[in-house]
């Protein structure tokens, strides 16, 4: 995000603000948060079997006002969501609340407590650019926000990044009720193009390259594809849980610990004992690992070619061994459609794959930057105006500062 969006996002957040909670007394301090959207580049659903992903931080964000007040009482505003409040009194898990905003601020609250700070009250205001239901992670962007504003409010040690994504993957599991990997939280967080191993869950590998994929000659585009996928929770949940239920019968909790010898030996039996679909997901755990690291060293090398060779590996098996496209009623099939419509345009340059958790959102496409103005005409006039968008990777992470 340029510095100059960043400051018009802080003012629209401070006009809210004020135009919420009234005007902000002078001398009050003041505190702006940011915490951007990601894009997963690579390792699609490998995060939460403890295998290696690569994600961007990108030039969508959340940007907050913050001011502490004198009570227990939290209330937030978006721009595009109406005010809410809740106390801190009581930092328990909320049945009433899953999947819902008032989760996320408590869930966080009770996580900062833990570092030994003290909950104090505060109002926020927001503005969010990245997308909802559209597979940019705009819940752990919110975490992260949520997160920095109460590190820097409530006196306490400073919390490093992955930290604050182990703390906010926490919140998304147990209070927000969707049973996520940590990739999400970590790219939120780490900011910039990062290459995450999470083998060892509470200790995760990580390393970041500087890549520009417009200087290489390709735009990254996120292409909304009409449907959100904010309400296939349990479509989501059941890919980790397949997954985790293979390992189990070799008595593992995740596919990262499974010796894929074991698993061949054993695959009459499992399709019989968990269905083909299960077996399937297994499948594509394993190939999808192995191509993180082989994207990894394609940027690395700068072989952009190697490296867009390798996403349409992935984006193939996505599609037809994890099943994460399309869900449900074959005469909408939003996800494939979207597919199928920008291979249609690109006519077998640059790449496509599924984007993110799937079923809905969006899909991601590598597009070659001298036919990017007739793709995204294109795009925007089969799926809607403003469907294709053309993103950067930003080297900031969910951070606050004082104004």
């Amino acid at each position: 995000m340029s510095t100059h969006t960043h400051e018009a996002a802080l003012a629209r957040a401070r006009a809210l603000y004020e135009e919420t909670f009234g005007p902000i007394p002078e001398g009050t301090p003041v505190l702006a948060v940011h915490a951007p959207g990601r894009s997963e580049i690579s390792g699609n659903h490998t995060d939460h079997e403890g295998g290696r992903v690569i994600a961007g931080a990108l030039d969508v964000s959340i940007d907050g006002i913050a001011v502490a007040t004198d009570n227990l009482t939290v209330s937030a505003v978006d721009e595009n969501f109406p005010l809410f409040s809740l106390e801190l009194d009581d930092l328990s898990v909320h049945q009433d609340e899953l999947e819902s905003s008032a989760a996320l601020v408590r869930g966080m609250a009770a996580k900062l407590a833990e570092t030994g700070r003290t909950p104090q009250g505060f109002n926020f205001a927001s503005v969010c650019t990245v997308p909802a239901g559209g597979g940019l992670s705009s819940s752990a962007a919110i975490e992260a926000a949520y997160g920095r504003v109460m590190e820097a409010l409530w006196e306490g040690p400073a919390i490093e990044a992955v930290e604050l994504a182990k703390m906010s993957q926490y919140v998304e599991n147990n209070y927000f009720g969707k049973p996520c990997g940590l990739m999400d939280q970590a790219s939120v967080c780490l900011g910039g193009l990062a290459y995450m191993d999470f083998e060892v869950p509470t200790e995760p590998k990580t390393a970041k390259l500087d890549f520009d994929f417009d200087a290489a000659g390709y735009a990254l585009c996120l292409v909304k594809v009409g449907s959100d996928h904010a309400d296939l929770t349990s479509e989501y949940a059941a890919i980790p849980g397949e997954m985790q239920a293979i390992a189990a019968e070799f008595g593992k909790q995740r596919l990262c610990e499974v010796d894929p010898a074991d698993f061949n030996a054993r695959v009459p039996e499992l399709r019989q004992q968990f269905g083909d679909r299960a077996v399937l997901r297994a499948i594509h755990y394993w190939y999808e690992v192995e191509l993180v690291d082989q994207r990894w060293d394609a940027l690395q090398s700068g072989d952009i070619e190697r490296f867009l060779d390798l996403t349409r590996k992935s984006g193939s098996s996505s599609a037809s061994f994890l099943q994460n496209v399309s869900v449900g009623d074959v005469q909408k099939q939003h996800a494939m459609v979207a597919l199928a419509l920008a291979e249609h345009v690109l006519c077998g340059r640059g790449a496509t794959r599924i984007h993110g958790g799937g079923f809905g959102g969006t899909i991601q496409c590598f597009v070659p930057l001298d036919v990017l103005d007739t793709f995204k005409e294109h795009m925007d006039g089969w799926l809607g105006e403003g469907s294709c968008r053309h993103y950067a990777i930003t080297e900031e992470g969910a951070y606050a500062a004082w104004l």
